[in-house]
């Protein structure tokens, strides 16, 4: 394995970030196409051996020291959890007393094996960017058996035990989840799965913006009518 990569360190909410990525090049239970990492090559439903991750975790070592990191963030090229060492990455960071947050798209969440590494992260981050199984199965083209419906249940059980804090981020994209019935269903969907905190977005990379892009007025409309109606 060619080692892991990083992001430049940043500051959220009074701490330095440190996102690392622990994939050596895109492994996904999905192939979205509006993915900014591109297509996937390797589309998995399982973990993968990428080879041993000592002298990965020395790098990770030096990278904390060199940046005072106060929060790891893992956010890979795909699904993080299909990493193998992905459990052992966690308890090294929390071994240095470092909290840790973990993106996953958020399927994986419901199985108990994915579950129990995920629940030794201070914060997961789970993501919905589509409302309908057609949608889901055209644009995020998942593994074989997918649906929307468990999709959504692993992240409402998955949550239901989690101690740490669930972020749930949810894109905007146009003519996919941009109509008033899909952003009825964003809320019932938030409801399910109550998370600490939502992120809402909107497409930015360059190649499908003019496609699937929002506009400001709409984007903000959307986005205060879900957090207004979310907030407790």
């Amino acid at each position: 394995m060619s080692g892991f990569s990083y992001k430049d360190i940043y500051v959220e909410d009074g701490k330095r970030v440190l996102e690392v990525n622990i994939l050596p090049e895109k492994y996904c239970n999905f192939d979205c196409i509006f993915c900014p990492i591109g297509r996937s090559q390797n589309k998995a439903d399982g973990q993968k051996y990428f080879g041993e991750i000592d002298s990965s975790l020395i790098e990770l070592e030096l990278m904390i020291e060199n940046t005072k990191a106060e929060l790891i963030f893992i956010n890979s090229k795909g699904e993080a959890l299909l990493n193998d060492k992905i459990s052992d990455v966690i308890d090294f960071i929390k071994g240095k007393g470092l909290p840790v947050r973990l993106l996953s798209n958020g399927y994986l969440l419901g199985k108990d094996k994915y579950r129990k590494i995920a629940d030794k992260c201070d914060e997961v981050v789970g993501e919905i960017k589509v409302t309908t199984e057609e949608n889901y199965q055209k644009a995020q083209r998942p593994a074989k058996g997918y649906t929307l419906a468990e999709y959504i249940s692993s992240m409402v059980a998955f949550n239901k035990q989690y101690k740490g804090k669930f972020i749930f981020e949810v894109t905007i994209i146009k003519d996919y989840n941009d109509d008033d019935e899909s952003i009825h269903k964003i809320k019932n969907i938030i409801e399910r799965i109550s998370p600490d905190k939502i992120i809402i977005t909107r497409i930015e990379d360059e190649r499908f913006t003019k496609k699937l892009g929002i506009p400001d007025e709409r984007f903000m409309e959307i986005s205060n009518t879900i957090l207004c109606s979310t907030i407790n």
